[in-house]
């Protein structure tokens, strides 16, 4: 009751409450059900009223007793019918317009949801609303602020990403991803980013390493295919060399001097040819970022293979094991948000709470969706409202209705015969005077 009541200290007396601006009598219950209470007054006043009626001849104030009880008898039973006769027949009795409640369910539930869509679900409600709503901020708060009450944040953003993740149209979100990652990669100019690379990486010596690779190459090679130099010159020799065995004493020579070529270039620096090597890879640096004939040539070679089955494939495998380790990541809070992906967020959260540009448009798509949402599907809600309205039984909507509106029903009847009561006392009073 004390949720209901202002409770003084002296919590034992009749007092006055205050419910929505209006002024009612409370009468203190004790822990007693305020069924209970409202039944009881009615009696107590049947009581006063035949003790009142016996003894009025005492004297004349007796009389104003027994119209006050006599009033509030009325007006309680008048109260008690209006209330029953809302959610069943009083004493069972099938009095026309009882049960009003039971009777008339399905209109209710009709008349509920038309009225929630014209007067809450209309989109330029919604969207006015919205306009007051920080959406963006909000997410942004709540991913800038620390784990704390249990990991509230790792929990939180964990299980949203997984869900989302999990929701999602896999098919769909990886056609678009796949499509989104070649679209940028053809977007991206990168002929100069290729050439200055390479102009880099030459001028701080790091292509030494790949020469010192390809020479070695170079000279496992030459070994494991001299058989073939050797047919070649074979081939290629008349009758008389190949009679005097010249060819075979050419072929060696020739793989004799391709070995020390190998052999000296590994083992010099700043042999001729390695010279002439870095000379070719800075002018292709230069090329690269400077000719634009070289440029189209290297987007023809980027947009071929961007085209091509196999790099199709490997984007399909990325995603796929992108998708999966995030989704692992994501059903694990501590992994999900440690280490740098947990800074990530605290970040982009920071972000979406200090960069006002960010904020305007995230919540402007918000307001956009919310809105677009309930003009789409707002119909299709309150029609939920109404079926399952429908599909309740007679005794189900009554007993929900009944206890959502609480002892108001029965502060109603108490009011009533206290109410009753004090018109008789007056009525008692005009007669006397009149």
């Amino acid at each position: 009751m004390t949720d209901r009541l202002t409770a003084p200290a002296d919590a034992a007396r009749p007092r006055l409450f205050t419910r929505s601006g209006e002024v009612g009598v409370a009468l203190p219950t004790g822990g007693l059900n305020i069924r209970v209470v409202a039944t009881g007054l009615l009696l107590v006043m049947a009581a006063v009223f035949v003790a009142a009626k016996y003894f009025q001849h005492v004297h004349p104030a007796v009389g104003f007793v027994r119209a006050f009880a006599e009033a509030a008898m009325v007006g309680g039973l008048a109260d008690w019918f209006a209330v029953t006769a809302l959610f069943r027949h009083p004493m069972g009795l099938p009095i026309p317009h009882t049960a009003i409640v039971p009777r008339n369910k399905n209109r209710i539930g009709d008349t509920l949801a038309r009225f929630l869509l014209t007067n809450f679900l209309l989109p330029r409600l919604i969207a006015r609303k919205m306009q007051t709503v920080d959406a963006a901020g909000a997410v942004g708060h709540f991913l800038s602020q620390p784990a704390a009450g249990g990991g509230r944040l790792k929990l939180g953003a964990s299980r949203i990403i997984a869900d989302a993740l999990g929701a999602l149209d896999q098919k769909r979100l990886g056609g678009m991803v796949k499509s989104a990652i070649a679209d940028r990669l053809r977007e991206l100019d990168i002929a100069p980013l290729l050439g200055q690379a390479l102009q880099a990486a030459l001028a701080e010596g790091r292509h030494q390493p790949l020469l010192d690779a390809m020479v070695k190459w170079g000279s496992k090679t030459l070994d494991l295919n001299a058989h073939l130099i050797h047919q070649m010159v074979h081939d290629n020799s008349n009758a008389i060399v190949r009679f005097t065995g010249l060819d075979e004493s050419i072929a060696n020579r020739i793989v004799a001097g391709l070995g020390k070529l190998l052999t000296d270039m590994a083992a010099e620096p700043d042999h001729p040819i390695r010279l002439r090597v870095e000379e070719g890879l800075a002018r292709m640096a230069l090329d690269l970022q400077e000719d634009p004939e070289v440029q189209a040539k290297v987007e023809r070679v980027r947009d071929e293979l961007l085209d091509n089955a196999a790099v199709k494939r490997w984007l399909d495998g990325l995603w796929e094991q992108g998708r999966s380790a995030l989704l692992r990541a994501a059903r694990d809070p501590d992994t999900m948000l440690a280490g740098r992906i947990g800074e990530l967020v605290h970040q982009f959260g920071t972000m979406l709470g200090e960069d006002e540009a960010i904020k305007r448009t995230l919540n402007r798509y918000a307001r956009r969706a919310v809105v677009g949402a309930v003009d789409s599907y707002g119909e299709t809600a309150l029609r939920l409202v109404s079926d399952t309205i429908r599909g309740w039984d007679a005794k189900t909507i009554t007993d929900r209705l009944e206890n959502a509106v609480g002892d108001d029903l029965q502060y109603i009847r108490i009011n009533g015969t206290l109410v009753g009561g004090l018109v008789g006392v007056l009525i008692h009073t005009a007669d006397i005077w009149l």
